[in-house]
């Protein structure tokens, strides 16, 4: 879920607003980091969260490139190759040195990341040159999204414009519905773990062990078929192979990391009886984020405005297949134009 309100745990609030969600599934991550509690955290991302809660939690959040940190050793991948784990940080240059430290493939890795050129912490700093950058202010299925976020997108094209770079307005193409693909994988998964649970434990999980959501989805995974999951890798394949096309003529895309301010806590109740709500939120909050999963690319979430209300709104930048460079060079660029490091949330104060 794009929020952190689990039933064990209670909500994480937003420190820049307690009404309101810190993002997730990392929203621990964000909240910890936004707060200036640690100066980076560890995220994962497999539909988007990494940079959900760095959007929602104003910090810099980058998913690397496929494979490009290794998930062993229990492992090969996760969620079908759409999940890889990174950091949430304040600072570009923290991101940068932490993957570093940590990238790499290992003896049991079922594929590897094309090899960087340099050390990542090296591209910040670097003159990114004249960057053909896309942009767009919708959703991806043509839906209008919050006025003040597609201001802020329209925004941030133009201050890359004033910055050298060719920008124009031009999104992707959809080949298939991102969301119906990726809640094939994830039930499937989901169904997996509680598999697992029920096994350890010797007896069938209810509510009183997993979320209404959660078992929910594992559920739908058993009406699915072997044959139902292969044609969703087949989908997301072919999500891939149309972005690899757009990423032919330009170098970078951008659009907002969330369509919608942050959740307010409660919002999406993992916990309801009745759960026809989600699947509208998850359309209109986070419809971006997971084609980068399917893809692989590695994608961003800088945090470079903020709404009248106060919450933050990260802008999300995407590049070609193992290209982390051009976005550490372009988001340490723009850390310099439009610094966020002396921003801080109210908790802080």
């Amino acid at each position: 879920m794009p929020t952190t309100e689990s039933r064990l745990f209670g909500p994480t609030r937003n420190p820049w607003n307690l009404a309101h969600s810190s993002g997730g599934s990392s929203g621990g991550a964000g909240a910890a980091v936004a707060a200036r509690i640690l100066p980076v955290a560890h995220a994962s991302d497999g539909g988007g969260s990494i940079r959900i809660p760095a959007s929602a939690s104003g910090v810099f959040g980058l998913k690397p490139t496929r494979a490009r940190n290794p998930l062993g050793p229990d492992r090969g991948e996760g969620w079908a190759g759409f999940s890889c784990g990174h950091v949430l940080s304040i600072s570009v240059r923290d991101s940068a040195v932490m993957l570093d430290a940590i990238h790499g493939s290992e003896a049991s890795s079922p594929y590897v990341a094309p090899a960087p050129e340099r050390p990542f912490a090296q591209e910040v700093g670097r003159d990114p040159g004249r960057l053909r950058i896309a942009f767009a202010d919708k959703s991806p299925y043509g839906d209008a999204i919050d006025p003040e976020i597609a201001a802020a997108v329209r925004d941030v094209a133009t201050l890359l414009a004033g910055l050298g770079h060719h920008v124009e307005e031009r999104a992707p193409p959809l080949a298939t519905d991102p969301a119906a693909v990726i809640s094939t994988i994830v039930a499937a998964n989901t169904a997996l773990n509680v598999r697992l649970a029920e096994a350890r434990h010797g007896r069938a999980m209810t509510e009183n062990d997993f979320e209404i959501a959660t078992l929910a989805m594992a559920h739908s995974a058993q009406k699915a078929t072997a044959t139902d999951y292969v044609a969703a890798q087949l989908a997301a394949f072919q999500i891939s192979r149309a972005l690899a096309t757009f990423f032919e003529s330009c170098d970078v895309f951008l659009c907002p990391t969330l369509c919608s301010p942050p959740l307010r806590i409660g919002e999406l109740d993992t916990m309801s009886q009745d759960l026809s709500h989600v699947a509208p939120i998850l359309r209109r909050y986070i419809p971006a984020t997971a084609m980068f999963n399917m893809s692989g690319q590695p994608a961003m979430s800088v945090p470079l405005a903020w709404n009248a209300a106060g919450l933050p709104l990260g802008m999300m930048f995407a590049a070609r297949f193992g290209d982390e460079a051009t976005l550490f060079r372009l988001a340490a660029q723009l850390e310099r134009e439009r610094p966020w490091k002396d921003k801080l949330p109210p908790v802080c104060a």
